[in-house]
Parts: structure tokens; C-alpha cells; sequence
């Protein structure tokens, strides 16, 4: 195709986040959002995601697809295929604009292309072998740089959000109730932790959150949070404590555990 075509395709590699509904509706949608993330409008600054209702139940016969669009863009989200949905309602959505996409659609490797060879042609006397090229010295590949690791070193009051892109969050200051600190990797906070801490944002399941005291209104690992309401409880308050994700059963489930450290 000619360089100055008015169409080209190029390859590429977008961020997707996979984001797994359980339910359609707006009002329960709507207060989880608010949980989560205040509904802040910028919280996943126009990020592409896939809604996947593979683990959802008793989904209804017909969805308000605009609804639910308007509903996660007003986090920031932006909503572009569906997958785990019975045809009738894939065809509902792929009409409202967002196709359906298979379950390795998001991990899939890319595709080499093969080209076949056109058969040889007839030769009255078979061809010499070719005598093989020496091969090239091996090279050894570059190695990918380590994940950025990010210091917050200021207090974090409430109202304000720190977020570290694509890496791990280093906090040495108090995050105050009402303050949030976000990150694509670990989340570890050598200090009290009364706000929120939202580690594997991106939706790295391996993220761990660490604190030294724990007083979290907060937390969430690959978008599963659990909330403290009622208060931290007694055993982990004001202590040092570890959040991650455990495998209860083939479903994923947020473990807030104490930390040994003596």
C-alpha cells in the first residue's frame, strides 16, 4: 500500500482493562463506582476497557448499553467490546457499539504470518544443495527495564490522590482519612494508612498492598476492595498488615492479614 494512501493499518498495543461486571444494574453499578472511585471523572483518564460478564448471573433479557457506557465514563472509562454474554445480548451489544471478543482476546499473542512457496519448477538435472550460510553470532536480547518504583514522601490529605503509573508506590508519610494513593503494582506505606490504597489498578492479580498501621477505609487489589465501615478490625488495627488476593475455589478474594515483623 502506497504511503500516501488515504487509509493504513499499523499495529499496535493499546491497554485494556478487563472489567468484570456481575450485574446491569444502574443503581447498584453507580454506588459501586462511587465506592471505589468517588466517581471521579478523570480516576481511569479515558482508559479502554472490555466488559466482561462471564461471572455475572441472571442477567436481564434486554440492557440500557448507553446507560452503562455513561455510567463508567463518568470514571473516566471507556467501554469499547463485551464478552460472556449469551448471543441474544452480545447481538444487542455489538449493535449499541461494542463487539463481542473471545475469552484470549486480551492475551492473545501476536499472529506470524506465513507465506507459502510457489512450487518449484521442473529442472532437467536436480539443483546442487545449497551450501549453507554461516549463521549469524547470537545476540542476546535486551533486558526489559525493572517496573518504575515511585516515593511519595509528603502527607496526603484527604481529598487529594496520588497515582503511580505503571510501576510500585513507596509511601513514608501519613495518608489521611479521605486521601487515596493508586498504583499499577505493590502499594507499600511506611505509615498509618487511614484513606485508601488501590494496588494493581491495571489489573495485576500478583499486587500486594503493605502497610506498617493499619486504619484503611479502603482497599483493593486488581479491582477487588473490600471496605471498613464499621472500623478496621481489632486484631489488625494500628498494625502492621498485608492485602493481597487468595484463590478461594476458582474465585479471587481479597485477604487482609497481619504482618509479621519480628
Amino acid at each position: 500500500m502506497a504511503k500516501d494512501s488515504p487509509i493504513q493499518f499499523k499495529g499496535t498495543s493499546l491497554k485494556i482493562i478487563q472489567t468484570q461486571l456481575r450485574t446491569t444494574d444502574p443503581a447498584t453499578l453507580h454506588a459501586a463506582l462511587a465506592e471505589l472511585t468517588g466517581n471521579s471523572p478523570d480516576f481511569f483518564e479515558n482508559e479502554l476497557a472490555v466488559l466482561d460478564f462471564s461471572k455475572a448471573e441472571h442477567l436481564p433479557d434486554a440492557i440500557d448499553w448507553g446507560q452503562i457506557r455513561d455510567l463508567l465514563r463518568s470514571s473516566g472509562l471507556a467501554a469499547v467490546a463485551t464478552r460472556g454474554l449469551p448471543d441474544a445480548l452480545a447481538a444487542e451489544a455489538a449493535a449499541a457499539g461494542l463487539p463481542a471478543v473471545g475469552a484470549d482476546a486480551l492475551s492473545r499473542p501476536p499472529r506470524a504470518r506465513t507465506v507459502e512457496e510457489s512450487p518449484a519448477a521442473e529442472s532437467v538435472a536436480p539443483a546442487a544443495p545449497p551450501v549453507p550460510e554461516p549463521a549469524p553470532p547470537a545476540t542476546a536480547a535486551a533486558p526489559e527495564p525493572p517496573p518504575r518504583t515511585v516515593i511519595l514522601d509528603k502527607p496526603l490529605r484527604s481529598g487529594q490522590r496520588f497515582y503511580a503509573r505503571g510501576g510500585d508506590l513507596v509511601v513514608t508519610a501519613m495518608i489521611s482519612a479521605g486521601a487515596e494513593v493508586i498504583a499499577d503494582g505493590n502499594i507499600h506505606v511506611y505509615a498509618p494508612l487511614r484513606g485508601r490504597a488501590l494496588a494493581g489498578a491495571s489489573g495485576d492479580k500478583e499486587a500486594r498492598i503493605f502497610t506498617t498501621s493499619m486504619e484503611a477505609e479502603l482497599v483493593s487489589v486488581a479491582g477487588i476492595y473490600r471496605t471498613f465501615e464499621a472500623g478496621v478490625p481489632d486484631e489488625l488495627t494500628r498494625q502492621p498488615t498485608t492485602i493481597s488476593l487468595r484463590d478461594d475455589g476458582g474465585e479471587l478474594r481479597l485477604d487482609v492479614a497481619a504482618l509479621a515483623l519480628r
